[in-house]
C-alpha cells in the first residue's frame, strides 16, 4: 500500500460535493493507511534479516514562525493524526516544529493527512469568521488571579472565536481517525491466518515496541508540552459547533505548497 494509492483515493473526496461520499472516502483512506501499516508490519516480520526492511526514523515538520497563535492548535492536529498512525511526537519548546518518530510509510501517511487537514482547518475557520454570528456571542474564559483562577463570560473577538473553532475541530478529527483505525485493525485480526502462522497481534505489538524503543533512545526532548494555555474553555456556541461540523465534513488530499510557503503552515493567527 503506497502513499500514492491513498492520495488517489483522497483526491476523489476533494472532487465530490456530496458530504456523505466525502466522509466515506475519508474513512476508507484512514482504513487503507491503517491496513498498510499492518501489512508492512507483517512483511517486516518475515524479512527481519534483510537490509531493505523498514526501520524507524525521525522527521522534523515545521509548524510555523515563533509566536504564531495557530501553532499550538496545528500541533494538536498533528498529534491527533500521529496517534492514529503509530507515530510518536516530540514538540519544540516554542511550538515552531515537531519531530515524528515512526516507520517511513507511517510518517508519509501522517504528513499527507496533516498537510491537507492543516490547510482545511485554517481555511474553514477563516470562512467562519467572515460569515458566522460569533460577534453577538460570549464564551467562558478562565481568568487567573494570583494563584487562583475563576470563570467569567466574555464577548467573543475574532481571535477567541477562531480558538473555539479549532478546539472543536481537532477532537472531532481525532474521533474520526480513531474510529477508522479501530475498524481496520479489527478487520485485519478477523482475516484468515497467515500461511506461516504469524500472529498479527504479536507483530503489531513488536512494531509498537520497536518504535517506542527508538523514540526513547533517540529523543532529546525534556519536560512536557503545555498545549493551548489561553483563556478560552469548552465553548458550546456557534464557533464550537461550526468547528465540529467542519471537521465532520473535512476532506483529505495532498495539498500543494503555496508559493514561498511550506504546506503545513497555518494562517497568520
Amino acid at each position: 500500500m503506497s502513499i500514492d494509492r491513498i492520495a488517489a483515493l483522497l483526491a476523489k473526496a476533494e472532487r465530490t460535493d456530496n458530504a456523505e461520499e466525502a466522509d466515506a472516502y475519508l474513512m476508507k483512506a484512514q482504513s487503507l493507511a491503517t491496513a498498510a501499516s499492518i501489512d508492512l508490519a507483517m512483511a517486516r516480520s518475515r524479512t527481519a534479516k534483510k537490509e531493505q526492511r523498514e526501520q524507524p526514523e525521525m522527521r522534523t515538520v515545521i509548524i510555523g514562525e515563533k509566536g504564531k497563535r495557530a501553532n499550538r492548535h496545528l500541533i494538536s492536529l498533528f498529534i491527533a493524526v500521529s496517534q492514529a498512525n503509530d507515530v510518536k511526537v516530540d514538540i519544540a519548546s516554542d511550538s515552531t516544529f515537531v519531530i515524528g518518530y515512526g516507520m517511513p510509510s507511517d510518517l508519509d501517511v501522517v504528513n499527507a493527512l496533516f498537510s491537507s487537514l492543516a490547510v482545511q482547518m485554517t481555511a474553514a475557520a477563516q470562512t467562519w469568521l467572515a460569515v458566522g454570528p460569533w460577534r453577538r456571542e460570549t464564551y467562558v474564559a478562565v481568568v487567573k488571579e494570583g494563584a487562583r483562577s475563576r470563570q467569567v463570560l466574555k464577548q467573543h473577538t475574532a481571535q477567541t472565536a477562531r480558538v473555539a473553532f479549532y478546539q472543536a475541530y481537532v477532537p472531532r478529527i481525532h474521533e474520526r481517525l480513531t474510529e477508522a483505525r479501530e475498524a481496520a485493525t479489527e478487520q485485519a485480526y478477523r482475516a484468515p491466518a497467515e500461511p506461516d502462522g504469524i500472529d498479527r497481534s504479536l507483530v503489531l505489538r513488536q512494531k509498537s515496541e520497536e518504535i517506542g524503543d527508538f523514540h526513547r533512545s533517540t529523543s532529546k526532548a525534556r519536560g512536557s508540552w503545555a498545549g493551548y494555555t489561553g483563556g478560552v474553555r469548552g465553548d458550546g456556541g456557534s464557533s464550537g459547533n461550526a468547528g465540529r461540523r467542519a471537521a465532520s465534513l473535512a476532506r483529505l488530499a495532498a495539498q500543494q505548497a503555496l508559493p514561498g510557503k511550506r504546506p503545513v503552515q497555518g494562517s497568520g493567527q
